[in-house]
């Protein structure tokens, strides 16, 4: 017998959930298959930043509207999502970067977000473990953390969706079939797997690019804000090489989250001791302090991303039911309800409160009809 739904999403981490999450609110029957567990893969490695970003106008829109939802969702999270509204402190290691920080301050507030720039001496207050003689910066006083893959389990438990734990192997418009020979119809297949989203539904230019964390136990209260160098943004959408950036938050129980590295062309998931070593090297000449940290434990994860840094998000050439949510980089968290809202309008035939045009995967996908 062949299972039927309103939807089937296939993925189980952060975007899944949250399109699981959205058309369960507008009444569809839904379920998720995702292999190895709800909030796994790319989502339990990530760090769980909710920024907003305007590396781009359709960055800058998707971004807010995403945190926007976060913050209406944000009473009902239980604790173990960790939903700490904290703000976001970019730093600027020098007058060139205090400048970039004017300009996003300037660009922020058109956009009706609230930013303020701040001096060497108001950074140091925000953050007394930063180092003396850094410029300034730019705080995000409603940016927010959250623990993401306790919030994808949330949200499925939300949704109501079925958990299939079994493998797609073959995606078809309105069928799946899965590993053993079984197949499930859907009026909607959302292919929400990440970096593995082309081997489903293939001409997406989806690229998994490899990223370390470096977990510490520097102290409470050691960071107050999630804190990144103002070099992340460049750093996050460079097509080629590898980089490091400083980039830290504090969880709930005390660990900071030391990231971040970004590597193309990597496949292997073991940890790299010398990209440790380049990303603890960054991070204390930021922080001096870190040095007394005693270092916890390390993981990797594998980031989906795409030529123009924009999510894949709408229907796949070639399909008339099937859809995509996938290539988020490393904002799956931060953009999670904003994809799911903006899917489930595209599913619905519902009008979106942003512009969607500018992440159809149809301005990539080269599979024929």
């Amino acid at each position: 017998m062949v299972a039927s739904y309103g939807a089937l999403i296939i993925g189980g981490g952060i975007v899944g959930a949250a399109c699981a999450y959205e058309l369960a609110r507008a009444g569809v029957k839904t379920a998720i298959i995702e292999e190895h567990g709800i909030g796994s893969g790319a989502t339990n490695a990530g760090m769980g930043h909710l920024v907003v970003l305007d590396d781009s106008e359709a960055q800058f829109a998707l971004s807010r509207y995403s945190l926007e939802l976060w913050r209406e969702l944000a009473h009902d999270l239980p604790p173990d999502c960790e939903y700490r509204q904290c703000g976001t402190v970019w730093v600027a290691a020098n007058e060139q970067e205090l400048e970039l920080a004017r300009e996003k301050v300037e660009s922020y507030t058109r956009g009706g977000v609230e930013a303020q720039l701040v001096d060497a001496r108001q950074l140091l207050a925000l953050e007394p473990n930063l180092r003396e003689g850094l410029a300034g910066g730019l705080l995000v006083p409603r940016d927010a953390t959250a623990h993401p893959a306790s919030a994808a389990r949330f949200l499925t438990r939300r949704s109501g969706a079925q958990v299939i734990m079994n493998r797609v192997v073959e995606v078809r418009d309105g069928e799946v079939r899965l590993s053993g020979g079984a197949s499930m119809t859907g009026g909607a297949i959302v292919n929400a797997t990440g970096t593995g989203a082309a081997e489903l539904t293939p001409g997406l230019p989806v690229r998994a690019r490899k990223g370390h964390i470096v977990v510490a136990d520097p102290g409470p209260n050691f960071a107050r804000h999630q804190i990144v160098e103002l070099g992340y943004v460049q750093s996050t959408h460079a097509e080629e090489g590898d980089s490091v950036v400083f980039n830290v938050r504090q969880n709930c129980n005390g660990e900071l989250l030391i990231g971040s590295s970004r590597q193309y062309d990597a496949d292997d998931p073991s940890i790299e001791p010398a990209v440790i070593d380049r990303m603890l090297a960054r991070a204390l000449e930021y922080m001096p302090a870190l040095a007394r940290a005693r270092q916890l434990r390390s993981w990797t994860g594998f980031r989906a991303g795409t030529p123009d840094g924009l999510p894949l998000i709408g229907p796949c050439r070639g399909f008339e039911r099937v859809f995509v949510a996938t290539g988020h980089e490393g904002l799956g968290a931060t953009t999670s309800l904003a994809t799911a809202r903006l899917l489930a309008d595209q599913i619905l035939g519902r009008t979106s409160e942003i512009d969607a045009a500018p992440f159809q995967p149809a301005r990539f996908e080269t599979r024929t009809m």
